[in-house]
């Protein structure tokens, strides 16, 4: 008996992926996922969140892919790695911060050194020539597997047609007539395959859970560098910019606004680490400053908060203010009105 060949497939929790995973079960490969975790792609994290999306649906793609196929993921914390990658872009940005091009590279590199730590054959992605702008164009496709260091172990199983010869289809691990050779933006022939595989259920064919391809996303992250004079971030900042209400009334400081309970409760959590503010009178968010601020700036502060409570219309709103050691103390001021609030302050 011919020797059964090992494929380490990334997982994004995609069609795409789904597919090039089952595509090569067909062929009777044994296949293990990689889902690499960058800190950006958190998903259901909103929904969990928030109480108004408490309802909806907050399953782990890539763990639900990997249950459909019987496979198992090994779901990988590239956080510190990932750094530079988002930082220093070879290849440049998409069309917010999102680094495609560098990002498949980094993947697929990560993924090269996993197989070839634990004796797998080859990687599989779900990669189709034309679907994105940067790094799935026919022209760039080389470049991932050359720059990964992967060169002709990366199988692309829904668009190999298209591709010149991969090592498992010249050393016959693969049958190359049970490829394929999709092409473009449609995602009609890969929901055709998913018919005839049987598969119905999947995440929406054109979604990704990536927060760097978000335009407001985008935005405070790049706010959050040009406030701290470089492009250092934590896994702490990377959550606080998925919620709340931003506002940056002056450069060395911004003020989150929660928009609702759920957000409220997910924020305390950040108490020790940044001074907030609460309403006492009247209902109201809970804030959160990232900056160091000075009396008049706290008063601000607690003008603006009060703004977005329920005594807006008030003559006067207490509030407490607290420093990261939790020290407190109260304030009784005037809320702010809506046109005294600059659209400049909103990030």
């Amino acid at each position: 008996m011919s020797e059964q060949r090992k494929a380490a497939a990334l997982i994004s929790g995609g069609l795409d992926s789904l597919l090039a995973a089952r595509v090569m079960q067909q062929q009777g490969i044994h296949v293990e996922g990689i889902n690499f975790y960058t800190g950006f792609c958190v998903e259901g994290h909103t929904h969990a969140i928030r109480r108004r999306d408490q309802k909806k649906d907050k399953r782990n793609n890539a763990l639900w892919v990997a249950e459909q196929l019987g496979i198992k993921l090994h779901i990988i914390d590239i956080v510190e790695d990932y750094k530079q990658v988002l930082i220093n872009p070879r290849y440049g940005y998409g069309a917010n911060l999102n680094p495609c091009l560098d990002c498949k590279i980094f993947m697929v590199h990560k993924a090269y050194e996993w197989i070839q730590a634990r004796g797998f054959d080859f990687i599989v992605t779900g990669e189709v020539i034309g679907q994105r702008p940067m790094s799935q164009r026919k022209e760039t496709m080389p470049i991932v597997s050359d720059e990964s260091g992967a060169h002709d172990l990366l199988l692309r199983p829904l668009c190999a047609k298209n591709l010149p010869l991969t090592r498992p289809e010249r050393e016959g691990w693969v049958d190359r007539e049970g490829l394929y050779d999709f092409s473009g933006r449609s995602r009609k022939p890969q929901m055709a395959l998913a018919a005839r595989f049987g598969i119905e259920d999947y995440a929406q064919p054109a979604g990704g859970c990536c927060f760097l391809t978000d335009e407001q996303y985008a935005v405070k992250l790049q706010d959050l560098w040009r406030a701290r004079g470089n492009k250092e971030y934590e896994i702490d900042d990377i959550m606080l910019l998925k919620v709340g209400r931003h506002l940056r009334p002056a450069s060395h400081y911004k003020v989150i606004i929660a928009r609702e309970e759920g957000e409220a409760n997910f924020m305390q959590g950040y108490r020790r680490l940044y001074p907030s503010m609460t309403t006492v009178s009247h209902g109201g968010p809970f804030a959160l400053i990232d900056g160091d601020v000075d009396d008049p700036e706290i008063e601000l502060i607690a003008r603006v908060v009060a703004r977005y409570s329920q005594g807006r219309s008030a003559e006067q709103v207490e509030l407490s203010f607290s420093d990261k050691s939790g020290r407190s103390r109260s304030l009784k001021v005037k809320p702010m009105a809506a046109h005294e609030i600059p659209k400049e302050w909103l990030i």
